[in-house]
């Protein structure tokens, strides 16, 4: 019988935590839910991206080093100035977000890269696909939020298309070959 009792407390004590951390806003639960998981697999994969990014730029080698070097700390930048704006706006929808790297791990979509050594071709390459996977991440989101009429997340998200269109196009530009004539 107390076993029962402490677990109903336990159960209500629960409830209480999540209903405090529960932001008041336009959007039935299962919308602000929706939202929550579009948006925080975004946020994983920017993670993801930005620590990618700078292992890439740290460990870099090679003729192309300065040119390299400056545009992944630049590219990871910009998806680092994404974190805090996307965490922020899955607690203003009424959810929480991610609170670990097992979280990120768990929601993830693109792969992290652990080798020793990477050839600057390959890393840009790599770069062009995960920038890619995130593309189309966003865009799922964006549509999600239209859905459900989340203007701030879709305006957020669309600003972020915008920007990783950018970063696709900056690296595939840099990363073809070096062909003379100029234009």
């Amino acid at each position: 019988m107390a076993q029962t009792t402490t677990r109903e407390a336990n159960k209500e004590n629960e409830r209480t935590q999540k209903a405090r951390l529960r932001t008041p806003t336009g959007f039935k639960e299962e919308e602000a839910k929706e939202i929550a998981k579009q948006l925080n697999g975004v946020l994983a994969d920017c993670f993801t991206l930005y620590l990618k990014a700078k292992n890439f730029h740290w460990h870099l080698s090679g003729p192309h080093f300065r040119d390299y070097h400056l545009l992944f700390e630049e590219q990871a930048q910009e998806i680092f100035r994404m974190i805090d704006p996307l965490a922020e706006r899955v607690r203003r929808v009424g959810s929480t977000t991610i609170r670990s790297i097992g979280d990120i791990v768990r929601l993830q979509k693109l792969d992290d890269n652990n080798a020793d050594f990477v050839e600057a071709a390959d890393m840009l390459e790599e770069l062009i696909e995960d920038n890619q996977i995130l593309l189309a991440r966003l865009r799922d989101a964006r549509s999600c939020c239209e859905e459900y009429e989340d203007v701030g997340s879709t305006s957020l998200l669309e600003e972020w298309i915008d920007q990783t269109e950018k970063r696709i196009w900056f690296l595939y530009e840099t990363s073809r070959p070096h062909l003379s004539g100029g234009h």
